[in-house]
Order: C-alpha cells, then sequence, then structure tokens
C-alpha cells in the first residue's frame, strides 16, 4: 500500500533525496533525514565534510547513537581517525561511564548520552571533532559537549550533514546545508 506524504527536495554533496516531512509538535514540521541504510548519501556526505573537519586537526570523531553512527563510520575511514560512539543507555560493562541529559526533537522525550570508560582514553587531552547527522536544536550537541568537558577533551569541529531550523543559531557548525521548519499558521 503506497501512501502520498509532502517531501521536501534537497541535494547533499551531488546527491539528491526527497525528505519526508513529520510532524513533530502540533503546527511544526520538519523534513526527517534517515541516513541508516543510506550508503550512497553517508559516502557522498563522508567525503564532502572530511577536508571541511580535517583542516581543524581532530584527534577523534565522537558521535551520538543511532542515526548519525554510519556517517561517523565513514568520515574514519576517510580521516583515518578513531571514532567513540556516545551511547543512549547504560550497559553494566560501561563501568565507570560519563553521562550527560538531552532532549530530541524526533523522541520529544529526555534521553542521557554514555561515554563508555574504554573511550575515555581516546577523549582525555584530544582535539575532538563532534559529529550528528542533523543539529535541530542543539540539545544533543549540548549534551555531547558536557561529556566532553568532563573527560577533559577540546572541541575543535562540530560538524553535521545538516542544521535545521533558525540558521544564525548554527553559524559555527561544519554542515553541508540547511532545512527549514514548517510553522503552520491556520
Amino acid at each position: 500500500m503506497s501512501q502520498n506524504y509532502e517531501t521536501y527536495a534537497v541535494t547533499v554533496a551531488g546527491v539528491q533525496r526527497e525528505l519526508r516531512l513529520f510532524e513533530v509538535a502540533p503546527g511544526v514540521r520538519i523534513a526527517i533525514v534517515n541516513i541508516l541504510g543510506d550508503v550512497e548519501l553517508v559516502q557522498a556526505a563522508a567525503k564532502a565534510l572530511t577536508p571541511l573537519i580535517t583542516q581543524r586537526t581532530p584527534d577523534v570523531l565522537v558521535t551520538a547513537e543511532t542515526k548519525s553512527i554510519p556517517l561517523a563510520h565513514m568520515l574514519s575511514i576517510e580521516t583515518r581517525l578513531p571514532y567513540v560512539v556516545l551511547r543512549k543507555s547504560y550497559k553494566p560493562y560501561m563501568g565507570d561511564a560519563l553521562q550527560s541529559e538531552t532532549l530530541s526533537i524526533t523522541t520529544g522525550a529526555p534521553q542521557t548520552l554514555y561515554l563508555d570508560e574504554k573511550d575515555r582514553h581516546l577523549i582525555e587531552g584530544k582535539r575532538v571533532a563532534l559529529i550528528d547527522d542533523v543539529i535541530s536544536t542543539g540539545s544533543t550537541l549540548q549534551g555531547m559537549r558536557l561529556i566532553m568537558n568532563k573527560a577533559h577533551g577540546s572541541i575543535v569541529a562540530e560538524a553535521a550533514i545538516f542544521t535545521e531550523g533558525e540558521r544564525s543559531k548554527w553559524s559555527g557548525i561544519i554542515a553541508l546545508g540547511h532545512l527549514p521548519v514548517w510553522l503552520d499558521t491556520k
């Protein structure tokens, strides 16, 4: 069964996609970016972001679970830098994990990010590039920043495929495109 959805057309690093518009709050819609399984888009975005990120000379890439993991992985291949994934749930094997709380625009619920104890040495005293698929409200980014501060990492770059919403909020972010937020004015 095929349904008709309103979409928003984007081109990222030469790759075209139709992003489905989704209501995240009454009268507020965003274009949904889901890079999971989209190898073509992830590879193109990673190739385009690599020179922009590497000019900041990071030692390690850091991302939050889940949707941006493929991008961090491909950036790791392109840049030859290690990457760390901040998890959204604590597991006992993570030991003395650092944590911070965030609020995602797509879930609308508070989420906690955790830095596994085994990865702390990759951050401490290192130059860090924070990676996300889309930076919208900035809450996940803020959560990653808090953990990097606790882990004594120095943030030298913050990058995403897209920023979203008020463009002026994201002037310091390395991004390949910008997505609007649609407000229904009924």
